[in-house]
């Protein structure tokens, strides 16, 4: 057996667990767009991905920044108490 095959079997799968409502709202999608769930979900990982993916980005940088102000503004505060 190729090293290929091996390296597939079972490593690319993802068991999750949902509640209700958001498997009753994925299969309404499917059907909707005429589309197996296994297809939607792909594509809704696919599309989120990079949306979290940007969100912790900016998320981050937003942190730096406030980190950055707030020592500017602790700077400015021991400049006017001296």
């Amino acid at each position: 057996m190729p090293d290929e095959l091996k390296k597939l079997r079972g490593e690319h799968c993802l068991n999750i667990f949902v509640s209700y409502e958001l498997k009753k709202r994925i299969v309404e999608l499917a059907g909707r767009y005429d589309r197996t769930m296994a297809d939607m979900v792909r594509a809704l990982i696919k599309v989120g991905l990079p949306v979290m993916e940007g969100i912790t980005k900016a998320e981050e940088e937003m942190l730096s920044e406030y980190v950055k102000l707030f020592r500017k503004m602790r700077k400015m505060r021991e400049i006017k108490d001296v």
